[in-house]
């Protein structure tokens, strides 16, 4: 009910403002990122890659109460799963979008599981890897290749 009061009123006040607005159909991609099938998206820089599941996931799991994070020093591998986010409507495993060994985890994901939701691509990171074959990336999929991805994913 929250929700869509709170869409109303934005609605509401876009109209008063002259803004126009569209129901959003599919959710936000980020142009320099890369893409896996499995919704993850993995940011690389040089040797790392920071990764986390992508806005059209968090939109399909509902609100994110709990994130299981894999252990620092961890071996990850390409497709396989590291860990799992668990929401209101189901729990779902996370895939590694690429090899290497983990460096980080986002730790306030502990305390504040619902950045996966609200800020998917910048505080909502889950973790941090050193890449062990850089090769990989050239698997995944760009922000333009990804939209398409979903879009057929989602008329299905």
């Amino acid at each position: 009910m929250a929700m869509a009061s709170r869409l109303l009123w934005a609605s509401k006040a876009a109209s008063y403002l002259k803004i126009s607005t569209f129901n959003r159909a599919f959710a936000s991609v980020v142009k320099d990122l890369k893409y896996a099938d499995s919704h993850e998206w993995a940011k690389i820089d040089g040797n790392s890659a920071t990764i986390g599941i992508t806005d059209h996931a968090q939109d399909h799991l509902g609100d994110v109460v709990y994130v299981e994070l894999p252990e620092v020093g961890a071996a990850v591998t390409q497709g396989s799963s590291f860990g799992a986010v668990e929401s209101v409507k189901a729990t779902s495993d996370i895939n590694s979008p690429v090899s290497g060994k983990v460096v980080e985890v986002n730790e306030e994901l502990s305390s504040s599981p619902g950045l996966v939701n609200g800020s998917p691509y910048e505080d909502g990171w889950i973790m941090k890897v050193e890449l062990s074959n850089t090769d990989e990336v050239k698997s995944l999929m760009d922000a333009d290749q990804y939209s398409k991805f979903c879009e057929e994913e989602d008329s299905h």
